[in-house]
């Protein structure tokens, strides 16, 4: 179900964008702004506390930990524009990621220093307000913050099974947080930009690894707190344009 959602989503973006250039030139004031780019999603994180078998585990003595591999996927963004300073910003992407064992103590509990604990598909669209800077001629600086949402699916436990026997599954629970954003865009003529865009945001998961029968045998609750770095290019113009001919100047001008 969720592919098939991604799969729609991809189309649409591919859609739309094809659909605006030819209904009129692009606006560097429009209303609407399509962006594609690639981000890096890079990991400030750390595991919280780690349950086997229902007893925890004091992670600071043990030096047992987990870190969440840095990635680099393509990504695509939908900006409406309220007016010249306000807008909203719908970010959507999706990629795989692996969860590593960090053995501080040489790595006999988990199965070895950087060997794969668990790994997972992430959707982790981010919604956020923005408020554009103007005045500063064809760059246009702006601010932001909203929420991001994280959902995981084809999770697999990794090549060490998190040194237990009997790991045959895990389980990644969605993550929501709080996101803070900055960014930059430079106009190049007729709604075509280069930006850089920033985000910070604060998470966590809870992963489960499971036995044959479902029984949880190991929980590691885990922050993530990723900063996620941009660049894309874009594309901008009036929505009003995709149904036909406005009868009046663009709103934003």
């Amino acid at each position: 179900m969720l592919k098939n959602i991604l799969a729609s989503m991809t189309v649409a973006t591919g859609v739309a964008l094809v659909a605006a250039a030819p209904a009129s030139a692009g606006d560097s004031n429009g209303n609407f702004q399509i962006k594609a780019g690639v981000s890096g999603v890079l990991t400030d994180d750390k595991t919280t506390s780690l349950d086997i078998n229902g007893v925890g585990t004091d992670l600071q003595t043990n030096g047992h930990g987990a870190t969440t591999e840095n990635i680099w996927i393509p990504t695509a963004t939908l900006t409406y524009y309220f007016n010249k300073n306000l807008a909203v910003e719908l970010f959507c992407c999706f990629g795989g990621t692996s969860v590593l064992a960090n053995d501080i103590t040489g790595g006999a509990f988990f199965g070895g220093a950087n060997t794969e604990l668990a790994h997972a598909t992430m959707f982790p669209p981010a919604l956020t307000l923005q408020y554009h800077v103007d005045g500063f001629g064809p760059l246009r600086p702006y601010v932001g913050a909203g929420v991001q949402w994280i959902h995981y699916f084809n999770e697999k436990v990794g090549d060490n099974g998190l040194g237990i026997v009997g790991a045959q599954s895990v389980n990644f629970k969605d993550s929501f947080g709080f996101v803070a954003q900055g960014g930059v865009d430079m106009d190049l003529g007729n709604g075509f930009s280069l930006g850089v865009d920033v985000k910070k945001v604060w998470l966590d998961t809870e992963i489960n690894w499971k036995d044959g029968g479902g029984n949880t045998i190991a929980t590691a609750k885990h922050d993530l707190d990723p900063l996620i770095v941009t660049a894309n290019i874009g594309y901008r113009f009036n929505l009003g344009d995709l149904f036909g001919r406005r009868a009046e100047p663009a709103p934003l001008k």
